[in-house]
């Protein structure tokens, strides 16, 4: 079930949506003025209105327009995120996995750099009081903190987030605002006619872009993190979050032009407009910003593996529930891993603007992504095509250009966010395609065929009992069918006598918080089918919902749970279980297509990084047995022998 509180429109409801949703994008006046203002030679009046204007533009159109108005609708029973949308196509539009993996990894690859630059851009500010500080190893200890503290969840600090964050976006509005009563015609920037001369008339204009594209890159994980707050919530508290945004952008620039003759302290407008007395509370007000926004998108993060993972993109892993906290999780190999990333990120870059270079380039591609797979969502709805043409033609026009000017940044450490990515879109698309190799050789054949015989096997004490209650894993879609594998396994394996064979499977629905399950009695008595219906957003912890489903048979005496042994009986001693996963393995009897083997090569190693089946079902290893079947048991193998008879007397 959904967090109803945080669901719900309410004053509560929207401070928790400013500590939740709004930390990246919150931020993003630590740094983008600033490097607008360094790579945009001499301060001047129209120069900085037109980089306002862009600022203010681009916030409206593809922050307001594009997610607030049109991608939040695009829900996913309340969930959002590039992998939500995707799980509401892929029924439909199997192809657009591509488009997913894409933007799904272009985002992890963001979750690593924004920690540091925020942080680095935050803890920066101590040099405007003394620029002795030393920086990095201050940055490096709160980004250490920071992770370490992951493992014991965010409860406590996260009833924090809300207030710290409104507080954040009021000193926001309030420094910038009295900026403005210095230099009140700066607002003629929300002419869009400024943004216009901007990029065709200044030579280093569409460069600069890269630099503008740094106050909407939170956009995308604003709508990640759509089922904690609801749309309501993000919709309301938007109208409040862009108004401190755009008078603090508009403060910076009004201090600029007037300030243009005077170096800016510490080259960063943003700790510039704040009086000196202010300028201690608002670098702690910064940090602690900066370290909720940080947290926000290792949540995030988390978030978008376990989809990943549930949508078989990603090898599975261990998941743990820190807290009560809906949707709070943690994820131990991912954290190191982002902890590796941003670590790396501060000592390769070590200043603010050498990661601004880094940073935007890989969630221009998630955008692209999202409005890809939102085009063919909106087809699927059956909105006029007329109307899909123009929201795609617009959208790959802005982020389109956003792109070739990010590109610009490829060599100054856009390679950095670029290799990231690709790393882990490798890592999916291997995956993916492996899984999809390895269940092309899942053949399923009508189980009402062998009724008979595993009653008779059942029954036979001739043959020695494996299990009074026997436990297979089937992927069979449908209650007429069994994988030949399992019935390899009972019948010539070894047979496996049992008092009652089950067999559960476990459906990932598209609807993420689902979790349901049905019954169907095969052979009463003897063969039992459990399906579950589980959201792609739950942990498919089997072990625990097959234990709930035998107490409530049981009540129901639909089953007896008691064991059939007579010395066993006579206590009412609990009957014995015994779980089976058969898995598929490749034999050296087949041979895959080049490209096929070298995909189940690296699909192997890669499923090294990940936990087993066993434990990703959350089943007890104290009864389980894993048995391994060749890939190509089922397959008729070519010839490859020919017989040469030859009589035993000579002639």
């Amino acid at each position: 079930m959904k967090d109803k509180q945080n669901q719900t429109l309410s004053a509560s409801g929207l401070i928790i949506t400013l500590g939740i949703i709004y930390g990246d994008i919150g931020t993003s006046p630590l740094y983008v003025m600033k490097s607008i203002n360094s790579g945009g030679g001499a301060i001047t009046e129209i120069f900085i209105l037109g980089a306002l204007s862009s600022v203010f533009w681009t916030l409206t159109l593809q922050t307001t327009v594009k997610y607030i108005m049109i991608t939040l609708k695009a829900d996913n029973h309340g969930e959002g995120g590039i992998f939500s949308l995707f799980a509401l196509l892929r029924k439909r539009a199997k192809w657009a996995y591509l488009l997913a993996i894409i933007g799904g990894s272009a985002l992890l690859a963001d979750g690593v750099i924004t920690p540091a630059i925020t942080i680095v851009s935050a803890v920066e500010g101590l040099l405007n009081i003394n620029p002795g500080i030393p920086v990095i190893p201050i940055v490096l200890f709160i980004i250490t903190i920071l992770f370490f503290v992951q493992r014991f969840g965010t409860r406590m600090v996260g009833n924090f987030f809300g207030p710290v964050m409104f507080i954040w976006f009021s000193m926001l509005a309030i420094l910038g605002a009295s900026q403005l009563w210095h230099y009140p015609s700066i607002l003629k920037a929300i002419d869009p006619q400024y943004a216009f001369n901007f990029l065709t008339q200044n030579p280093n204009g569409f460069i600069l872009l890269g630099a503008i594209f740094l106050c909407t890159t939170g956009a995308e994980a604003l709508y990640s993190d759509l089922g904690h707050c609801g749309l309501k919530n993000i919709r309301i508290s938007w109208g409040f979050v862009k108004t401190s945004l755009v008078l603090n952008y508009f403060g910076q620039g009004a201090w600029l032009l007037g300030n243009s003759g005077m170096p800016p302290r510490g080259d960063n407008p943003f700790f510039s407009i704040m009086p000196q007395w202010f300028l201690l509370p608002g670098i702690i007000i910064s940090a602690a910003a900066a370290v909720i926004a940080s947290q926000a998108l290792i949540s995030g993060s988390y978030t978008l593996i376990s989809e990943g993972i549930q949508l078989n993109f990603l090898p599975k892993m261990k998941i743990n529930y820190p807290t009560n906290i809906k949707g709070q999780m943690y994820i131990s190999n991912i954290n190191w891993l982002l902890y590796a990333g941003c670590i790396a990120v501060v000592l390769i870059f070590q200043k603010s603007s050498n990661m601004e270079a880094a940073y935007g380039l890989a969630i221009n591609l998630t955008m692209l992504m999202t409005t890809g797979l939102l085009s063919i969502y909106l087809y699927f709805k059956k909105v006029p095509v007329y109307v899909i043409i123009i929201f795609l033609s617009a959208y790959l026009t802005i982020e389109g250009v956003f792109l070739i000017a990010n590109l610009h940044k490829f060599m100054h450490g856009g390679w950095f966010a670029l290799l990231l990515a690709g790393a882990l879109f490798f890592i999916m698309y291997i995956w993916y395609h492996g899984r999809k190799i390895k269940n092309s050789f899942i053949q399923f054949i009508k189980i009402e065929k062998y009724y008979d015989i595993i009653k008779y096997i059942s029954n036979d004490l001739s043959i020695t009992k494996y299990a009074s209650n026997l436990v297979f894993l089937t992927k069979a879609n449908k209650v007429t069918d069994i994988e030949s594998k399992i019935i390899y396994s009972i019948i010539n394996r070894h047979p496996k006598r049992a008092d009652v064979y089950w067999l559960l499977h476990v459906d990932i629905l598209d609807d993420p918080h689902v979790l349901e399950y049905k019954i169907v009695h095969l052979i009463p008595g003897t063969l039992i089918k459990v399906d579950f219906k589980i959201g792609f957003k739950v942990q498919p912890r089997v072990n625990l919902f097959f234990r709930q489903v035998l107490v409530e048979l049981s009540q129901k005496n639909e089953i007896d749970l008691i064991s059939r042994y007579n010395s066993m009986r006579k206590y009412n001693i609990p009957s014995d279980f015994r779980f089976i996963v058969v898995d598929l393995v490749q034999n050296y009897d087949f041979d895959f297509p080049p490209w096929e083997q070298f995909v189940m090569d690296l699909y192997s190693i890669i499923k090294k990084l990940g936990i087993s089946k066993i434990n990703a079902l959350g089943l007890d290893t104290s009864n389980v047995t894993e048995e391994l079947v060749p890939l190509s048991a089922d397959k008729e193998l070519p010839p490859y022998l020919t017989r040469e008879d030859r009589s035993s007397h000579p002639d």
